[in-house]
């Protein structure tokens, strides 16, 4: 039987369904001080001897930033001549937002028809859990990868990362190697293999008007009192109008390049069952869905409030918060961002309004013309049963500057899970279909690089 029966064969049989339950029997969270417990023993008793069984020599690694949770690192060399691949994971998930449908226990792997759920299956055990098994199939076919591996497992993706880009600062050399292939985040949709280059970046702005302690009768003072939810309304349709156009041209990108603008000409998105109806007059009107998502900047209110909405009294409130976020792509400058805010608004005539910026991820992408990209579409191509959609970047945010500007590297992402799968929400799943297709793409695309790499570049370390 060739890999990519054998893949199938691996999820048909259910032992991956198996390995699975066995991981998200771990309760993870990152934030919690019994999660960092369960994360240890996750590193200790499962990716520890994962790692191993692939010939990898594992390492422990204290994180830089006390925030965050341990690394662990793997590395299999087989020789200084072959190319080196780092794999990428984290091992831990999202506390919990409610109940779960049908009294399902987060912790317990259960199936109902295609659907895997439990808190994980799609962010991200299930996901790296697909591709070290797609590593031990190519193992056991060859009896070597054909390349040099390195993997790295971070414990505290869903707090930000914190110290990862100071580890792989400290860490050149070990973490040095040719490409970076990994799985997180959803593919376009449920029934299209997806490649995606990158990630948009975040940044969260707290907009706030504080004018005087109190309220102030509405009758006896309006008119005379400057309103500060008023204000706020109008320092947001500065900087986005009720129509979702950015107005600020310093929240922009100054160009979308023609090369994402043709990766993503036959992208189309939101038309998966259960998928919300698109708003065709939201947004930039001279872009398309997809470049609107993928390849361009959006500016969202996340939260807006003044006074008690659910119990308004006849007074003018003292003060009005608005938080908002900017989801940004590569290119954008937003170094600087809170004073050229500020300087915005200030034009516009609120220069009452404080503002105040943090960033999470980094923007960043891998180009479209790289030769790791053409290597990939083509090798995915030749086993997917539909053509892969290929997305300069996803709308989400990860790490992946660490592994572009830090360490230099081509990124190629393959999702093994899809835009409804409700990750961080109750009733988190994996849909097996996406699993099974997910282990055979991620074999072929192994098998290839220990075949016929694109590229190899010299780098420290081998």
């Amino acid at each position: 039987m060739e890999l990519p029966g054998k893949a199938r064969a691996h999820v048909d049989s259910g032992a991956l369904f198996a390995e699975l339950a066995g991981l998200v029997a771990y309760p993870t969270v990152s934030d919690a001080p019994e999660g960092r417990a369960a994360i240890q023993a996750y590193l200790d008793e499962v990716l520890t001897p994962a790692l191993t069984v692939l010939g990898c020599e594992v390492t422990q690694h204290a994180n830089p930033d006390p925030a965050g949770g341990p690394f662990l690192v793997g590395v299999r060399t087989e020789s200084a001549e072959l190319p080196t691949l780092l794999c990428y994971g984290h091992a831990d998930v999202v506390g919990e937002a409610g109940p779960w449908g049908k009294g399902r226990d987060p912790w317990t792997l259960t199936a109902d028809g295609d659907r895997w759920y439990g808190r994980g299956t799609a962010d991200n055990k299930g996901q790296h859990l697909i591709n070290l098994t797609a590593l031990r199939l190519v193992l056991a076919e060859r009896g070597r990868l054909g390349f040099n591996l390195k993997f790295l497992f971070e414990t505290g993706e869903e707090i930000g990362s914190p110290g990862l880009g100071e580890f792989a600062a400290q860490e050149r050399e070990l973490l040095a190697a040719d490409v970076l292939i990994a799985s997180d985040g959803p593919r376009l949709d449920a029934a299209t293999p997806t490649l995606f280059l990158g990630a948009r970046g975040g940044v969260r702005i707290d907009l706030d008007v504080d004018l005087r302690p109190g309220g102030h009768h509405s009758g006896n003072w309006g008119g005379i009192l400057r309103n500060p939810a008023t204000t706020l309304a109008g320092a947001i349709a500065g900087l986005v109008d009720g129509h979702g156009r950015v107005q600020a041209p310093e929240l922009l990108p100054p160009e979308l390049p023609e090369s994402v603008r043709a990766a993503l000409a036959d992208v189309v998105v939101g038309t998966a069952p259960g998928d919300p109806d698109l708003d065709e007059t939201w947004g930039d009107p001279r872009l398309t869905p997809a470049e609107r998502l993928y390849g361009w900047n959006t500016l969202e209110v996340l939260s807006l409030g003044a006074a008690d909405v659910d119990r308004p009294v006849n007074a003018i409130p003292g003060r009005a918060r608005a938080v908002l976020q900017l989801r940004y792509v590569a290119g954008t400058d937003v170094d600087g961002i809170a004073p050229a805010i500020r300087k915005h608004l200030a034009a516009q005539g609120f220069p009452m309004v404080s503002v105040r910026t943090e960033a999470s991820f980094r923007a960043s992408r891998t180009p479209v013309g790289d030769p790791w990209v053409s290597w990939a579409l083509a090798t995915l191509n030749a086993v997917a049963d539909r053509p892969v959609a290929l997305l300069p970047n996803f709308g989400g945010g990860l790490p992946n500057h660490v592994f572009t500007d830090v360490l230099g590297l081509a990124t190629l992402w393959l999702p093994h899970s899809y835009p409804g799968c409700r990750q961080h929400a109750p009733d988190e799943h994996l849909l097996a279909p996406v699993a099974r297709e997910g282990l055979v793409l991620a074999t072929a695309l192994f098998d290839a690089l220990g075949s016929a790499p694109p590229v190899h570049r010299e780098h420290p370390g081998g």
